[in-house]
């Protein structure tokens, strides 16, 4: 009997997914904690491993196939000494279609069904193709076709090696819809996509499932989410002094501090001074936290991810430099668990080693507060009653106007700049 894999949720957000690369092919046997296949999901790359013995018997989604829903089957899996005919599998693959694209029974397997006695006939009556026919098209791609009597002659696969798989046959709807959810995302708008002006000479590339989640979510921050910005300028001179005597004494245990990572620490201490400024909007309710997690972004190849460090207020600076490099190296290698990047009550985004002078951040969703970094630039500024040179550093944080008022924000972004200023309250 065949037993269906389905493409599982690696995250609780994750509603789709990318089969980037199967690791079995049809008739491996897997044994439990095998890896199967790698999933490309809106964070990173993660690798499903097998949970019972078995062998594969049919992979039904092609490598490469983009967009495929949780819980649609992706392979048929049988117990190792169990023989599963071809009939029985593509009875399988037709039922995986269900309700949300039903796939009429060919005439052939109508005949089967009704007079197996004549199996040898209709077998005839449709030879099967050859080995290197099936190839070039996904085992349900195949039976879809085949059952809708689709011509294959002509159509391009964009499959891995011009495989065809289901999306090139113009199929629309889903053949297994995501399971509705108690509290589903409210659809923002959607805006008509222009296409690229005439000619102009352009380079057209399918976005990763990354990308198009970043999309997605920043679009629906902005639509949804009430921005309002206010900015602090912040005199670094101290704190990058002691910044330095910090690193000198650190060194001997390989262990250097970055401007981020001492700003992370000031955030955190600021939100613990304004409690009113860590929280979540929630609808009807107010979510206030106790505990002060911090989203840091990172970007990568393709988009950015914000790993999480957790309880930053608690943490030494050099533990905040340890947790962050050690995430940020993961997210670059695309190995990040779920529980890296799942929570967080604040963000922070750092521009300033780019050179920007200044940003406005788009707030993470569901937090309330993100604080965007501009780079340290030597500037005129009063010092000691003086007007001398002295490192600003520009630092503006979005708010959600739902969640946080002009007179909460400004105190925290007081709370803020004091502490920068004044270094010795990060490590007192």
């Amino acid at each position: 009997m065949a037993i269906e894999l389905k493409m599982p949720a690696l995250s609780p957000t994750m509603e789709k997914g990318t089969l980037a690369k199967w690791l079995v092919a049809e008739g491996d046997r897997v044994m439990p904690g095998d890896l199967i296949a790698e999933i490309e999901t809106d964070k990173a790359t993660m690798e499903l491993e097998a949970v019972d013995e078995g062998r594969v018997v049919r992979l039904v989604v092609a490598e490469g196939t983009d967009d495929v829903a949780v819980g649609t089957v992706i392979a048929l899996l049988a117990d190792a000494t169990d023989v599963v005919s071809e009939p029985v599998l593509e009875e399988a693959v037709a039922a995986i279609a269900g309700p949300a694209e039903a796939v009429p029974p060919s005439p052939a397997a109508t005949a089967t069904a009704a007079t197996p006695q004549h199996s040898a006939e209709v077998s005839t009556a449709r030879p099967r193709r050859s080995p290197a026919d099936r190839v070039r098209i996904s085992p349900l791609a195949l039976r879809i076709a085949e059952a809708k009597e689709i011509d294959l002659d002509g159509i391009a696969g964009t499959g891995p090696d011009g495989r065809i798989v289901r999306a090139d046959l113009g199929i629309g709807s889903r053949l297994v819809s995501p399971q509705p959810t108690a509290s589903p995302r409210p659809v923002a708008p959607v805006a008509e996509i222009a296409p690229p002006p005439a000619g102009v000479p352009v380079t057209t590339v399918k976005l990763s499932t990354m990308r198009k989640t970043i999309a997605r979510r920043l679009t629906e921050s902005k639509q949804t989410v009430p921005h309002f910005y206010l900015t602090a300028r912040c005199n670094l001179d101290r704190l990058l002094k002691l910044r330095g005597e910090l690193n000198a004494s650190l060194a001997p245990r390989g262990i250097k501090l970055s401007v981020n990572d001492i700003l992370m620490k000031a955030l955190a201490l600021a939100l613990v001074e304004v409690p009113d400024a860590n929280v979540q909007f929630g609808g009807d309710d107010l979510h206030r936290f106790s505990r002060v997690d911090i989203s840091m972004a990172v970007a990568i190849d393709g988009g950015l991810i914000t790993p999480i460090i957790r309880d930053v207020a608690a943490l030494s600076l050099s533990a905040i430099a340890g947790a962050s490099k050690a995430l940020a190296a993961r997210a670059r290698d695309g190995m990040l668990a779920p529980e890296d990047y799942q929570g967080g009550t604040a963000s922070i985004t750092n521009l300033g080693m780019f050179g920007i002078d200044e940003m406005l951040p788009v707030i993470n969703p569901p937090q309330a507060l993100i604080l965007g970094i501009g780079a340290g630039v030597e500037q005129p500024w009063k010092v000691d009653g003086q007007i001398g040179l002295a490192t600003i550093m520009s630092a503006t944080a979005s708010f959600d106007h739902r969640a946080i008022d002009g007179a909460t924000a400004a105190q925290f972004m007081a709370a803020f700049r004091n502490i920068v200023e004044n270094p010795v309250l990060i490590v007192g």
